[in-house]
């Protein structure tokens, strides 16, 4: 799934829109995705001047932004739906993610009940563990 199909789903824009590809899908189950951490993000010319870091909140908004893929992918009219996190439980932040990475977004759906799912997540970059979170979200109608 390109940038353009991702845009159909999902309701966020630049500079929110967190997730630039999904590399892999198995609906219901699981999926992968990509951010490219570019120099050029907003974030960088106020989050440590000098030594940028991405914000960790963002780092789990491209997890739940991925995660809400999932959780739309099996949907007719997906356009017409929105997901809300209702919360974000365990979250660990591993190791500083910089301008260059590419962060690999991978996330299991652990438990699903109608229009809510639980999903753990977990960012890489580089094969390493960057943050991890587990996230409950339900899907509700524009």
């Amino acid at each position: 799934m390109d940038v353009t199909e991702i845009l159909n789903i999902l309701p966020h824009r630049y500079p929110m829109l967190l997730v630039d590809r999904v590399l892999e899908m198995e609906p219901g189950q699981r999926i992968v995705g990509l951010k490219n951490v570019s120099a050029n993000e907003p974030f960088f010319a106020g989050h440590f001047p000098g030594r940028p870091v991405m914000p960790g909140v963002l780092i789990i908004e491209a997890l739940a932004q991925c995660g809400g893929l999932l959780l739309m992918g099996g949907l007719e009219n997906p356009e017409d739906k929105v997901i809300y996190f209702l919360s974000v439980d365990g979250v660990k932040f591993r190791r500083p993610v910089i301008p260059g990475d590419q962060l690999i977004l991978e996330l299991d759906l652990v438990q699903g009940r109608g229009k809510r799912g639980k999903l753990k997540g977990v960012a890489r970059v580089d094969g390493r563990v960057a943050a991890e979170a587990t996230i409950l979200g339900q899907v509700m109608d524009r």
